[in-house]
């Protein structure tokens, strides 16, 4: 067995039915389930059509490169959304949803004989984080470092506390922008500096930006190609972004997204990638050609998440620490001091009496630099419908209210 495995942690969803294995949640009331980040909207019905036409595909073997149309739509949508021009034959890989991506991409590119004197190599991630990350790094022979998010500055990370010797060591950085579960935006400021760190360690950047579409403010989140661009680093030397269907175009179980970026990293993570078995169904590739070139759809979407969160927000906000993100489709709330419960005891107490599922934000970080920056905190997904949302912020209004 390989002994890696061994390293990892339990998965968030897994610590959370640990917690809550022994509650007999209140039977008068409905469930409602604000833990899992797992899209509820309706799937375009124009995707389920292409999907239906697109059955004939089952009958070929695809190639793990994609087909040329697939790979000119995903870079057509980058050019129309961050004025970014890729190669799609160089620049642009699918893949099967982010979330399998960013782990693949660690083994590509984390080299386990470098740094062995210094202690092995290193991939800094941010705290809180998608759990992902980590899991990637220590399966291929890595340690991780944290940057813990600030509520000062919006949630932004704190490269500052990452130490010399740290970035010395450092051969990936895992970025979420728009953050899981923040929802908090790297500014250009913050991508300057992580590229100058770049530049001068030499590591590479993994741009997680699945939540890029659903955002509440009239300038859509920047990425990072798009800040690539603006600041002259037109090679995107060092940089590959990751985007998916998912959550853009409500279709989690298509598992259908790409990777953009430096044409010397995708190279070899093509390579990696035909050993490992990873080529998208040519049905799937029809119907995301489909999805890459529609926007009326996302707008759509997105006016609906934006309305959800005008009415949920407030409610919220009457008694917890909250207000809306920058984008993505979580509340990250902080959970009163006079209330005297943690994290996980409110979310526990939550679902006991009210039957709301929360996460609790300790479950997404880790403690790094004395202090565990998700502690006190929950996670809302606001995934379901309007009316099922509001209900859940009104009972959890009326718990807080109850303490």
């Amino acid at each position: 067995m390989n002994p890696l495995l061994a390293r990892l942690q339990p998965y968030p969803f897994e610590r959370l039915r640990a917690l809550t294995q022994d509650i007999t949640p209140n039977p008068a009331l409905r469930p409602i389930s604000l833990g899992i980040g797992e899209p509820k909207h309706p799937t375009p019905p124009f995707i389920r059509q292409v999907l239906a036409d697109s059955l004939d595909g089952l009958a070929s073997y695809p190639a793990t490169v994609g087909q040329p149309a697939l790979r000119e739509a995903m870079a057509g949508w980058v050019q129309r959304r961050y004025g970014v021009t890729l190669d799609p034959a160089t620049q642009v890989l699918p893949v099967n949803g982010s979330r399998e991506a960013l782990f693949a991409f660690a083994q590509t590119v984390i080299d386990p004989t470098r740094h062995r004197e210094a202690g092995g190599p290193i991939v800094v991630c941010p705290n809180p984080f998608y759990q992902i990350y980590e899991g990637a790094a220590l399966l291929a022979g890595a340690s991780t470092a944290f940057a813990n998010s600030d509520p000062a500055r919006n949630f932004a990370c704190d490269w500052s506390a990452i130490s010399d010797d740290t970035w010395a060591r450092t051969q990936l950085v895992y970025v979420c922008s728009p953050g899981n579960p923040t929802g908090a935006v790297m500014p250009l400021e913050e991508w300057a500096r992580l590229f100058e760190l770049s530049d001068r360690h030499g590591f590479v950047i993994a741009s997680d930006e699945c939540y890029s579409e659903i955002y509440f403010r009239d300038e859509a989140p920047l990425g990072g190609l798009e800040a690539a661009r603006k600041l002259g680093r037109d090679d995107l030397r060092n940089l590959v972004a990751f985007t998916s269907l998912s959550k853009r175009s409500n279709v989690p179980g298509l598992r259908s997204g790409f990777v953009a970026g430096d044409a010397r990293l995708l190279k070899a993570f093509s390579l990696y990638r035909t050993y490992h078995g990873s080529a998208m169904s040519p049905v799937v590739q029809q119907a995301s050609i489909a999805a890459w070139n529609d926007e009326a759809h996302v707008v759509a979407n997105r006016e609906h998440y934006r309305a959800k969160f005008a009415r949920v927000t407030p409610l919220l906000a009457e008694v917890l620490d909250v207000a809306l993100p920058d984008a993505s489709f979580y509340l990250w709330a902080k959970v009163p001091e006079t209330l005297g419960q943690s994290d996980t005891e409110f979310a526990r107490g939550l679902l006991a009496q009210y039957n709301v599922t929360v996460l609790p934000g300790s479950y997404l970080a880790r403690e790094a630099h004395g202090l565990n920056p998700g502690a006190g905190r929950i996670r809302m997904a606001l995934v379901a419908e309007v009316d099922e949302c509001v209900e859940a912020a009104e009972r959890i209004v009326a718990y807080v209210r109850s303490l």
